[in-house]
């Protein structure tokens, strides 16, 4: 009798052990899904780039994961798409992406494929429009939740003019672009390859440029694909980071890939490029400053309320764990 309540003491214990070291093991990463959900942009070089070469289906292929393509005519267009949960990860403009979030999207930023200057106010050269404050009581085409509007609201700040000054019409960029020249609108707040092509091909005048007012470029995850899939997200930055590089050693194959989605002239796609920097991939205070910036403006003009920590938004936004190795 003891002999055997001795067998059952240790088996206990071994049975005891062995759960024991199975809730110990941490939870497994989601499957695979069927398919991963990229969006691409004329406003993203570097999609365009990726779409076109292969580069992600090619990694993907081994696990049997297919890749769909979206495409997105804006910023407000991707984070729409990925706030519905029809694409996994977006490209949108870095200021776009925290508007979103503090309005409930949740997303993270992971990747920065471009810091451009792809908005500018436009208008026609009869217009007599020279400055921000000449908008005033004018008629001004308009992608609502975008960098252009962003970029808008910021140059109508340092005119001492608010969005209620202008008469803001919201079409998207490329019909922004037709309504300007067709003389619907006073002015545009103009993005990147239209109003390159506007310019180029309209004589549109860009009469207010600031760099630094644009926002990065940027590439954003649903919060819960990140959480489910960190790997595939992974594995797309590093596509990502492969098609950059080839379009940075190859610039005809990126002007060919733009003109070829795009169906715009040579010289209004050298121009987009011009203004288009595709040299510094990895998020972090960069992003950040130019992000807080625009959001702290947005919250002066009364877009953000006022009670939002823009700051810890921003934070809470970007998450460099994904940055691509220095040097690359």
């Amino acid at each position: 009798m003891m002999h055997r309540r001795t067998l059952l003491t240790a088996l206990l214990s071994v049975l005891s052990g062995a759960l024991a070291g199975t809730l110990a093991v941490p939870a497994a990463q989601a499957a695979d899904p069927a398919e991963i959900r990229l969006d691409w942009a004329t406003y993203n070089p570097v999609s365009l780039v990726l779409k076109e070469k292969g580069f992600l289906e090619e990694a993907l292929k081994p696990r049997g994961i297919k890749v769909r393509w979206t495409q997105s005519l804006g910023s407000n267009k991707a984070l729409e798409f990925l706030n519905g949960g029809a694409i996994d990860i977006g490209s949108s403009a870095g200021a776009a992406a925290l508007l979103a979030r503090i309005n409930g999207n949740p997303i993270k930023v992971v990747y920065a494929f471009s810091r451009p200057e792809w908005t500018a106010l436009v208008t026609r050269k009869d217009t007599g429009i020279a400055k921000p404050a000449d908008l005033k009581g004018k008629r001004v085409a308009v992608t609502r939740g975008t960098d252009p509007h962003i970029f808008l609201i910021r140059a109508l700040q340092s005119a001492g003019l608010t969005e209620k000054d202008a008469k803001l019409v919201l079409l998207q960029h490329a019909d922004g672009r037709t309504a300007l020249e067709r003389g619907d609108v006073d002015a545009w707040a103009g993005l990147d390859p239209m109003m390159a092509a506007s310019e180029i091909e309209g004589g549109a005048v860009l009469f207010h440029r600031d760099a630094a007012a644009n926002t990065w470029g940027v590439l954003d995850v649903r919060e819960d694909f990140l959480k489910e899939h960190p790997d595939l997200v992974k594995t797309v930055i590093a596509a990502y980071e492969q098609a950059r590089t080839f379009a940075l050693a190859n610039p005809d194959a990126l002007k060919s890939a733009l003109v070829n989605a795009t169906k715009l002239p040579d010289a209004v796609i050298a121009k987009q490029i011009e203004r288009t920097d595709l040299s510094q991939p990895a998020v972090g205070p960069a992003q950040a400053e130019s992000i807080k910036a625009a959001g702290l403006a947005l919250q002066q003009a009364g877009v953000v309320p006022a009670g939002t920590d823009v700051t810890a938004a921003v934070d809470a936004l970007i998450d460099p764990q994904f940055n691509p190795a220095p040097g690359r």
